[in-house]
């Protein structure tokens, strides 16, 4: 399912990272980066909390805006009842919407808030995203104190807060459709391999954006996956290939792999997940070269695995989804 914007356009973005976003190849473009995990915070949680929070902050005051001038602010991350978007958010005390799409959910919330703007709901809405390497770690796997060996096929969970703004002022970079996913089934039940499990909802939503807007899939100078990893990255191709006769070639490219420098970050492995990933390299990277005319059409497909330890104990599969955004660049 797609729908058509109007009158909707990206004001402003924002990131906050820890230390290993800081040394990837994208380290220098971010707003505020940490040397430390715990962010001067008792705990994981709290330092997660702090970078949504400062990421809102940060928003904010590059727009010129206060916290009565925003209409909504849409939030979500991997904590259990998306706790690090609720406390980051509270202080702001505006009207708020948390949601859950695991990895996806940055374009989840940028589809939902496009969607108030362009039906005059609102003006204006934040959407924002975190997540913490060490945090998702403990919650979804074991603690990085336990000492479990990964596999190459594992990702590196992203640590920091993003946000943007949308809003019906107009701007050099707008949001001009976007594809809602269908949850998809590759049968694949290793946690350690989230590129294999969020391939195919990857292929399916771009497959149906094109088809819906009728459009080729040159028609994008850059079509960006969520966080697929080195592996993903190359299943995609192959299944796009395979499944749809598509060629993904030059304008193609993953955040997961763009995060980092996988052969100067071992401990990234098949590199950079989570549900910051993507907005970490789109805000920072993809949207201002958007804004300078240098890419004019870009397809941004944020890749979310929906994995509950629960399930995967009871031998269950790693279900999927992907939502897609276009971003065009207002000349």
């Amino acid at each position: 399912m797609t729908f058509k914007f109007n009158n909707v356009f990206v004001n402003n973005t924002s990131t906050v990272t820890g230390p290993y976003e800081k040394e990837g190849p994208l380290g220098n473009k971010f707003d505020k980066s940490y040397d430390d995990l715990y962010n001067g915070e008792k705990s994981w949680e709290k330092a997660e909390v702090k970078l949504l929070e400062e990421s809102i902050d940060i928003l904010l005051n590059k727009s010129n805006k206060k916290k009565e001038d925003i209409d909504v602010i849409i939030a979500g991350d991997l904590l259990n009842q998306i706790s690090a978007s609720c406390y980051g958010s509270a202080k702001f005390k505006v009207p708020f919407l948390g949601i859950y799409s695991a990895c996806s959910t940055s374009t989840e919330g940028i589809l939902l808030g496009a969607s108030l703007i362009d039906a005059g709901r609102v003006k204006n809405a934040i959407v924002s995203v975190s997540s913490h390497n060490m945090a998702s770690e403990k919650q979804f796997r074991n603690p990085t104190e336990y000492g479990a060996p990964k596999p190459r096929t594992a990702t590196f969970t992203t640590t920091g807060g993003a946000s943007i703004l949308l809003s019906n002022t107009k701007s050099k970079v707008k949001v001009e459709s976007a594809t809602i996913g269908k949850i998809c089934n590759m049968d694949q039940k290793d946690p350690n391999n989230m590129g294999a499990a969020m391939a195919v909802a990857a292929a399916d939503t771009i497959y149906t954006h094109l088809k819906d807007n009728k459009r080729d899939i040159n028609y994008y100078d850059l079509i960006i996956t969520g966080d697929l990893g080195v592996y993903g990255k190359e299943i995609l191709k192959e299944y796009m290939m395979s499944e749809y006769g598509l060629e993904l070639s030059t304008n193609y490219n993953d955040s997961g792999t763009m995060i980092y420098d996988v052969e100067s970050q071992p401990e990234v492995l098949a590199g950079g997940s989570g549900p910051l990933c993507s907005p970490l390299v789109n805000y920072s990277y993809t949207i201002p070269l958007l804004e300078k005319g240098v890419l004019n059409r870009v397809l941004i497909v944020a890749t979310g695995a929906l994995f509950s330890p629960t399930f995967v104990f009871q031998k269950e599969p790693i279900l999927s989804i992907s939502h897609a955004v276009s971003l065009e660049s207002v000349k």
